[in-house]
């Protein structure tokens, strides 16, 4: 029996994986912050990623760790340090002393926000240009990845996700979508992939008005995504309108994080 560690569970690609990701023979070890009813071939913990004994005890006998746990958007550089770049570190740390072998760390494309979409695709392993306070905690925890690989031998994929939501939430989303079904296969994948050392790719579907990046290294693990946005296209331009050239939204993989009042998290 396999056992794969969820952190932040409870949030939104947390929540989308759990169907996705539940197979016979494998226990999904849900830890959060926040309580968590619990299906068949499921376990919850409620802790915080700062909480480095019950960070242990999570990762205790476990396979794999999926580390979604943090602050999901712009927050103050306290609260980004404590939660998203040293409860990355409490994770990674905790999986080393437990002994498991493989550890999925969802990054983000704010890590290369500022990546001009003049210049796409963006590559696989770009290098760091983050937007944000929480850009600069994704290019922390690759690095940390980056090192736990190397000086440890531990497996470490780290997910430049972009956007992953049940459909397109604008325009923009039309070339930025991640699919919940695609996010379970890319996941998947990520689990799957034999001895894959550490790695950095993208996460997203397969969609027209894509190719803003590289997904070359994440079809190298095995994910061939199969959704696209377009879709849901003539809804969306509908009520949104297309792209305006000069607009954040179009000259950078980062989007409005890149803009003077990037978007917050609500605390």
């Amino acid at each position: 029996m396999s056992i794969v560690v969820i952190t932040g569970a409870a949030g939104r690609i947390g929540t989308m994986l759990r169907t996705r990701l539940a197979a016979p023979g494998r226990t999904l070890r849900l830890v959060d912050v926040k309580p968590v009813a619990i299906g068949p071939g499921e376990e919850a913990i409620v802790a915080s990623v700062t909480d480095t004994e019950a960070m242990v005890a999570a990762c205790t006998s476990a396979d794999a760790v999926i580390h979604l746990g943090g602050i999901p958007a712009e927050a103050p550089w306290e609260q980004i340090l404590d939660v998203n770049i040293d409860g990355t570190h409490t994770l990674f740390e905790a999986a080393r002393v437990a002994g498991v072998t493989r550890v999925i760390f969802a990054s983000s494309n704010h890590a290369v926000g500022f990546a001009p979409l003049a210049s796409a695709p963006i590559p696989d392993y770009a290098f760091p240009a983050p937007d944000t306070y929480y850009g600069v905690s994704k290019v922390a925890g690759e690095a940390l990845g980056a090192l736990y690989s190397r000086r440890h031998g531990m497996d470490v994929i780290c997910v430049r996700i972009l956007s992953c939501f049940e459909r397109p939430l604008n325009t923009r989303g039309l070339s930025t979508w991640l699919s919940p079904g695609d996010a379970g296969r890319l996941f998947e994948a990520c689990l799957a992939a034999p001895s894959p050392g550490f790695r950095v790719i993208f996460g997203v579907s397969n969609n027209t008005r894509g190719g803003w990046v590289s997904l070359e290294e994440a079809r190298k693990l095995g994910y061939e995504p199969q959704d696209d946005s377009e879709l849901y296209a003539a809804e969306v331009i509908a009520e949104h309108g297309e792209l305006v050239a000069g607009d954040p939204s179009a000259l950078y993989l980062g989007g409005d994080f890149t803009s003077a009042n990037p978007p917050r998290a609500s605390l």
